[in-house]
C-alpha cells in the first residue's frame, strides 16, 4: 500500500496563518508557536509538495503560484474542519439528526411553514434541511427523507402521496393593468420558462386548444422562485403551481394573467428508504406531515 500524502493539521494551520499574515512571527504569535516550529512545518509542507510555497522579494514574503493554489485547498479544508465541529458542538447526546432533502422553491414556500411546531413537539430529533433539484440523496444515503414531484414510482423507497398541483400564469400588476384580452395575446407575451417543467407552457396552451409559437421561447430559470420573481419584477409571465404563490396573490404583488388553471400530471411526494420504515425519527417526521396534511 502506498504512502498517502497526508500533512498534519498543524502544518496547514501553520501553512494558512504564515501565507494571510505573509509573515512566520505574526502567525508563530497567533499560534502560540516559537518561529522556528512554524518554518520547520512550512519546510516539511514543501518537502512533501515538491514546491516552494514562499519565497522573498525585497525582504517581504510572498506566496508563490503553488502557494497560491495550494492556500485556496486548505482554506477549503480548514472551514469544514471548524463546520464539523461546529456542527458536532450544537447537538446534545440524546440528540438525533433527521436529514430532509427538498427542492427549493417547494422547501422555502410550503415545507418550512409546516415545519412549525415539529422542534417543540420532538426536541429530540434534529432537522439538517438542504436543496436538491433531482431526488437522489435518499438512494446515495445523505438524506433521509426526500420530498419530490413526479409519478411516486421509486424503486426502494416507500412514497406518501401528499397532493396534486394546478398551474396558473401570473405577472406583475403592472402588466395586467395594460390588459391582456385573450389568451392567444398572452401567448405573445414574454413567457417565463421553468427548466425541470419545460412543456408546461405548450401544455396550457394545448389545454385551451391554442398553439403558440412561443412556448417554449422565453428566459429559462432553474426553479420556480427565480420564476416567481421574475414575475414580480415584471419580466414576464410566468406558469407556476397556485399553491406556491398564495400569498403573492392574496397580497396583490402577483394577479393571475388569465383564469385558466393547468393540472400538472404528476403530484408531490414525501419518500423514505424502504429498509428506514421503522426508525423512530422517520416516523416521527412522517406523521408530523400527514397531520398538516389532513388538518
Amino acid at each position: 500500500m502506498s504512502k498517502r500524502l497526508m500533512p498534519s493539521m498543524t502544518a496547514l494551520q501553520c501553512f494558512e496563518a504564515v501565507a494571510r499574515h505573509l509573515s512566520f512571527t505574526r502567525a508563530a504569535e497567533e499560534l502560540f508557536l516559537t518561529q522556528s516550529a512554524v518554518s520547520k512545518q512550512v519546510a516539511q509542507l514543501e518537502d512533501m509538495l515538491q514546491h516552494l510555497l514562499f519565497r522573498r522579494v525585497r525582504r517581504r514574503l510572498q506566496l508563490t503560484p503553488a502557494g497560491s493554489l495550494y492556500l485556496a485547498e486548505v482554506n477549503k479544508i480548514l472551514n469544514q474542519v471548524e463546520m464539523s465541529t461546529h456542527y458536532i458542538l450544537s447537538y446534545g447526546g440524546n440528540t438525533e439528526v433527521l436529514k430532509v432533502a427538498t427542492q427549493p422553491t417547494f422547501g422555502a414556500r410550503w415545507l418550512i411553514p409546516h415545519l412549525k411546531g415539529f422542534g417543540v413537539a420532538h426536541p429530540h430529533i434534529h432537522l439538517d434541511l438542504h436543496n436538491v433539484l433531482e431526488p437522489f440523496d435518499l438512494l446515495q444515503g445523505k438524506a433521509d427523507v426526500v420530498f419530490f414531484f413526479g409519478q411516486g414510482t421509486w424503486p426502494g423507497a416507500e412514497c406518501i402521496e401528499l397532493f396534486g398541483e394546478e398551474m396558473v400564469p401570473v405577472c406583475a400588476p403592472d402588466m395586467f393593468a395594460r390588459g391582456i384580452a385573450s389568451a392567444e395575446q398572452l401567448g405573445e407575451q414574454v413567457l417565463l420558462q421553468c427548466a425541470s417543467r419545460p412543456e408546461a407552457w405548450h401544455d396550457w396552451f394545448d389545454s385551451l386548444g391554442l398553439q403558440s409559437n412561443h412556448s417554449y421561447h422565453g428566459p429559462r430559470f432553474e426553479t420556480f422562485h427565480m420564476c416567481i420573481r421574475a414575475a414580480q419584477c415584471g419580466c414576464g409571465v410566468a406558469l407556476v403551481p397556485r399553491f406556491l404563490v398564495e400569498e403573492e396573490l392574496q397580497e396583490g404583488k402577483l394577479l393571475i394573467a388569465w383564469e385558466h388553471a393547468l393540472r400538472s400530471g404528476g403530484k408531490h411526494f414525501m419518500a423514505y428508504a424502504e429498509h428506514a420504515a421503522d426508525v423512530p425519527k422517520i416516523r416521527s417526521f412522517v406523521a408530523w406531515i400527514k397531520g398538516q396534511i389532513e388538518g
